[in-house]
């Protein structure tokens, strides 16, 4: 057949394999041409020489094997990206994936072969719903970002359905993520931003002002819970309340639902839509961008809003091009949820607000905790302020990130949502030893800090400005830095016993910045002169 490779003769692309093989471009007597004459590629192609050096399976390993020790992920440390919920992905939930009856059906398979199949993801919905309190549950959106999109569709389509296609107006808190704004623009909407006090919470003065403004035209207000800035926000039955008073509608952003799972829920707070994030607080593994999972549920005045698809036989309000959009994968969250158990569940959801507040707990001597409750407690992620060490040292956040690397960590979330700070969310996953050796490595790296400040060591070339360091680094002749090789590599006695090197030292992150790929507008974007 055309495209089969042909014994003998000189590559066409790739280099030069060692079987000399090439793509034939010609047809066999009797066949039509598959792919037209015009879109038959003519270029080179698979150049680079990995796709030419590995011939056996014992060699990729190996390759498979080096890159992944370039990779600091979970199965070296925790990942305490703020926001991200890096939790355990546990081998038995992902198993299934693995079997055929998961992952070999195709989304268009005939309903009559696809029953034990539809039975999961129509449990997985039911399970969902009762965690949320919600009347039904869509698995059709395929990332969080897709769900806060269904969700604003369904209450955007709502409104139009009572004759209010003027009520248009989203209200988001300045604290919000850039996906919030910019779903609410693609659903139709119009952004008003609301103001956050000092403590980060919304301003329920300026909420309330901004409905009165905008009461005939309010649509909906986006609010994350707990906030972004990792509390509880003791007003959010108040916001909620004046919300509906003004006819609009609730949507809740479930990033942070890991620290609301069997305690507390978006239904039971007031919320008419909330996305959930199968990728975050149910265990589906989302490093490297994917995949994701994005449901929603809503209350029942808006089950009629759900998105629709033509095998459902309902097309209003599609956003996925199948009907449960990453089916394959809801599995995962299926077997978390039937392992955990009720009494299961509930338990996690302690442990990752336990685990945020004894961080916060032994830091904030070192490292102020910038938000917290009226209890000083946090919720399940704290951020900690570097500006005020900054002002006085010149270390930035990003010199601390850095450093951070050196001791076998991956950083938290750096500068989000606040400049110049850490957010840190060690989820239930992480014992305490594991937590002690990050907070161990903060307060280390803050001693250096204090090295910096005292004149003890220099202000540009220290083991906190030039961190990470490679192996290269350490083990070369040429050394010209006035801390010491072990110091930059071996900061705590732990690290002896088992060590992480970074690939590559810092980069410029200056270049970065100046050649942008993409960008998402955050909510400052969106005040009015």
């Amino acid at each position: 057949p055309a495209g089969s490779p042909t014994p003998g003769t000189p590559a066409t692309g790739g280099g030069a394999p060692p079987h000399n093989y090439e793509f034939s471009a010609g047809v066999p007597p009797g066949m039509d041409r598959v792919v037209p004459e015009h879109l038959v590629r003519s270029s080179s192609f698979l150049e680079n020489e990995v796709f030419n050096i590995y011939h056996s399976e014992t060699e990729m390993m190996r390759y498979l094997r080096r890159l992944e020790g370039k990779d600091l992920a979970l199965n070296e440390s925790m990942i305490a990206l703020g926001s991200c919920t890096m939790k355990l992905n546990a081998a038995s939930e992902m198993m299934p994936v693995t079997w055929p009856e998961v992952g070999s059906i195709h989304p268009f398979a005939p309903e009559e072969q696809t029953g034990g199949y539809r039975l999961m993801l129509k449990t997985l919905e039911k399970w969902l719903a009762e965690i949320t309190q919600f009347a039904a549950v869509s698995l059709q959106p395929n990332a969080g970002s897709q769900g806060e999109y269904a969700g604003l569709l369904a209450i955007r389509r709502y409104h139009q359905e009572r004759n209010d296609p003027e009520r248009d107006v989203c209200l988001i808190p300045l604290s919000a993520h850039g996906t919030n704004p910019a779903s609410a623009v693609m659903a139709g909407f119009r952004v008003v931003p609301i103001e956050c006090d000092e403590e980060g919470n919304i301003d329920v003065e300026a909420l309330q002002a901004k409905c009165e403004e905008h009461s005939e035209h309010l649509g909906a207000l986006m609010v994350t819970y707990p906030s972004t800035h990792g509390v509880f926000e003791e007003t959010i039955l108040t916001v909620c309340e004046i919300i509906h008073s003004h006819g609009g509608q609730v949507y809740m952003d479930g990033a942070n639902m890991n620290a609301q799972v069997g305690l507390c829920s978006p239904g039971g707070i007031g919320a008419d839509v909330c996305h959930l994030n199968l990728h975050k607080t149910f265990c589906i593994p989302h490093g490297g961008g994917g995949p994701g999972v994005g449901p929603i549920g809503v209350a029942s005045h808006l089950v009629e809003y759900l998105p629709g698809h033509a095998v459902l036989g309902d097309e209003e309000g599609t956003v996925s091009a199948s009907p449960w959009g990453s089916a394959s994968i809801n599995v995962i969250s299926w077997m978390y949820i039937r392992m955990m158990g009720a009494a299961g569940l509930v338990a996690a959801t302690k442990v990752a607000l336990l685990n945020a507040n004894y961080i916060a707990h032994r830091l904030k001597n070192y490292f102020p905790v910038l938000y917290t409750g009226a209890k000083g407690r946090v919720a399940h992620e704290c951020i900690i302020d570097l500006r005020p060490l900054q002002k006085e040292s010149g270390i930035t956040v990003e010199d601390v990130a850095k450093r951070l690397i050196d001791y076998g960590f991956h950083a938290p979330t750096m500068s989000w949502p606040v400049a110049g700070t850490l957010m840190i969310e060690p989820t239930e996953s992480e014992s305490k030893e594991e937590l002690d050796r990050f907070c161990e490595a903060m307060v280390s790296i803050h001693g250096e800090i204090q090295k910096v400040i005292s004149g003890d060591w220099d202000s540009e070339n220290n083991a906190l400005r030039r961190a990470p360091h490679t192996a290269e680094m350490v083990s070369s002749d040429e050394w010209n830095r006035p801390y010491s090789r072990e110091l930059a590599a071996f900061p705590v006695s732990r690290l002896r016993d088992h060590k992480f090197w970074p690939a590559v030292g810092r980069i410029d992150n200056v270049h970065g910045d100046r050649n942008l790929v993409c960008t998402c507008e955050g909510m400052e974007a969106y005040l009015e002169d």
